[in-house]
Parts: structure tokens; sequence; C-alpha cells
């Protein structure tokens, strides 16, 4: 085989060099451009009536729903809990006894155990009326708001017949506390006909009813943002075709940052309707507030937007001056799931109005709140 100048041997092994290094800068421009962070811009000020405002989440949302109802009773007036079960339900009797992260470890095993298989029925761990008697000695302590500011409250429940992961007995024991608490029944719907499996339901979005997994959403023919709202707030307006409003990504660090252990992520979403947008009559007509909570597994870091575009919430907030806030937990290590906090992995605080992702989201709503008519 003749074998090639030496110069010429040169040339393409540098070509060959020049090849490698592009790539490698190729590669690495690709790695940073996916770990750039979102563009994202500030939570607006829109002058939105925060004292009509509701909440509603599932699973780990469900119960940061209804811890957030409790600790601030004075401006939620319903709730939605949906595959989750009643406030205060994984704390453990132990929890101020142990020191450090001990408590939440205690907390942990009773929330899979009891507040999600039902499986320590026979030691009394799912008991409404004990859980009752616990939150009304927070809000004496001032920790919660006053009991009586949530039994004006319309409280909407739903658990699926197919859900293995928060099992019905769970739901229903929510719905058993808030009418130990004092929630007239007239007050209370829960929902327990559908074949579900473990999700938010929607009328033609996601998984197969009775299925399991992520985004965690079903189709069962059933619009359950509609129906939620509706019972909250009483009859709707119809909804519009499609989402007539903007999506808008906004910067949580703003609300978060002075706080230690939160565990949330650096975005969040709002929807805002045109109406809730426009300068002209957002301050004739507020806007009201709907929070919704997502689940484990379900925040964007790991699903994407299907919680926050698919289950529903945008075309009832266009016709029925609504902000729908989606804010976002963020995975971590010892969060892998992005679970908002319920079992007190951000400290002992985690029920009250001095946790800091109830303080993080209170001041998100402040900041809709207030009206600017600059921009």
């Amino acid at each position: 085989m003749r074998q090639l100048p030496s110069k010429t041997r040169f040339g393409v092994a540098h070509q060959r060099r020049i090849a490698l290094v592009a790539g490698a800068i190729l590669l690495a421009g690709l790695l940073l451009q996916s770990c750039r962070p979102e563009e994202s811009t500030h939570l607006p000020a829109i002058g939105a009536a925060v004292a009509e405002t509701s909440v509603s989440g599932i699973s780990s949302g469900a119960y940061m729903a209804g811890q957030f109802q409790l600790s601030h009773g004075d401006i939620v007036v319903g709730a939605g809990i949906i595959a989750g079960g009643p406030f205060g339900c994984a704390e453990s009797l132990f929890a101020d006894l142990m020191p450090g992260p001990g408590s939440a470890f205690l907390n942990l095993t009773k929330a899979i155990n009891g507040c999600m298989l039902n499986a320590l029925g026979m030691w009394g761990v799912l008991n409404p009326r004990m859980l009752a008697d616990r939150a009304q000695r927070l809000a004496g302590d001032g920790r919660i708001a006053p009991i009586a500011l949530t039994t004006g409250d319309r409280i909407y429940l739903f658990t699926g017949k197919s859900d293995k992961t928060v099992v019905p007995e769970i739901v229903k024991a929510a719905a058993e506390f808030y009418e130990a608490i004092g929630v007239p029944e007239a007050q209370l719907k829960l929902v327990t006909r559908y074949d579900a499996g473990h999700a938010f339901v929607t009328e033609s979005s996601g998984l197969a009813c009775n299925d399991t997994g992520k985004p965690y959403i079903v189709d069962c023919d059933y619009d359950q943002a509609g129906d939620m709202l509706a019972f909250i707030y009483g009859p709707l307006a119809p909804r519009s075709g499609k989402p007539q409003g903007a999506y808008q990504v906004f910067d949580q660090r703003d609300f978060s940052s002075d706080l230690v252990n939160h565990g949330l992520a650096d975005t969040g979403v709002v929807y805002l309707p045109s109406t809730c947008r426009d300068i002209g009559q957002r301050a004739a007509n507020r806007c009201r507030i709907h929070i919704a909570f997502h689940g484990c597994g379900q925040n964007r870091e790991l699903t994407g937007d299907a919680f926050i575009r698919d289950t529903g919430f945008a075309t009832w907030a266009d016709t029925n001056r609504m902000v729908v806030l989606f804010p976002q937990t963020a995975t971590s290590p010892f969060n892998p799931q992005g679970c908002w906090d319920w079992w007190g992995y951000t400290g002992r605080d985690y029920l009250t109005k001095k946790a800091p992702q109830i303080i993080a989201v209170r001041r998100m709503l402040d900041r809709l709140g207030q009206l600017d008519t600059s921009s």
C-alpha cells in the first residue's frame, strides 16, 4: 500500500482534529443551550380579587390545597381535594419530640401507610375527629386561620374507583374531617362514581380512565375542572372553545429568595384571560384567583405543561373572570417526585402559615392583587 506523503498525512490528521474540536464545541453549545435557564417574567400586578381565591390539588397537591385553605381561611372561599386526604393526616404523634429531619421521616412513614394506603386503620391512624381537634389547636395558637373562616367554604372532593395510590377511604376521611370542623353537609360534594385511576379527570384528554401513570391525567368523559369550579363559585358562564388568554411563565424566586429549604422550582405559570390583563377592564371587573396545585410526578420538570394545559381550567377562566395560578415544586434527592410538602420535608411548620411553600404562594397572590396601571 502506497504511503501518503508526510505533509498530506499531517493535513488529514489536522482536519480530523479540527472536526473533533468543532464537534466538541457544537456539543458543548447544545448542552449549554439545554441547561440555559428558562426565560421568565415577573408575576404581574393586575388588581385581582384575592379575597375570592379558591384552591385545588391532586394527591400531594390536594393536601397542600387543604393546608393553604386552613392557613388562609380569610381569603379562601372553597377547595377541591382530588385523591387526597384530611388536613394533618401525616403528622406523627411523636413529630415534636424528634430533632432535625427525624420528624419528617416518621411523618413520611405514616403518610404512605396511613394516609395513602389506609393500612394503619387498626391503630386508629386515620381519625378525622382527632385531626379536627389538632386543627382547632393550631388555630387557637394562631398558627393557622380561625376555623370559623373555613366553615363557610364549599368543598369538592373526588376519588376514583381504580385509585390504588390514595385509596377511596382516605378521601372519604377528608370529607369527614371537614364535617368535624363544622362545614355543613350541603357545602360538601364527594364524587365517587368514576372508575378513575390516580389522576386528574377530563372529558377528552389523557390516558384511559382507569389508568395511573404520567402525566396523571385521564379521560373519563367528565369535566372535573368545570364541575369543581361551579360547585365552589356557583353557576358559571359557558366556557370558551379553546384558551383565549395567555400562559405566562414567571420567576418564583421573587417570592422564595429569603426562604430556607422551600423546595420550589425557579419558575411557575399563571394563566391570564384577556379580561384580566386589559387595564381598562380589570379595575372595574376584578378577576378572582384559582390556585391549582399539581401532584407528585406532575410538575413541569417531570411532565411538561400537561397539568397546566390539559386539565381544562383555562377555558373556564376565560369566561368567568378568573386567573389560574400554577405554582411549581422542584425535584431533589429527598423529593424526587417533586411532591408538595404534606409530611414536613421543609420543616416542622409545614402545616401552618409559617410553612415556606405556603408563605411563597401567599406572596404570589398578594402580587396578583396589586394593581399596576402602567402596563
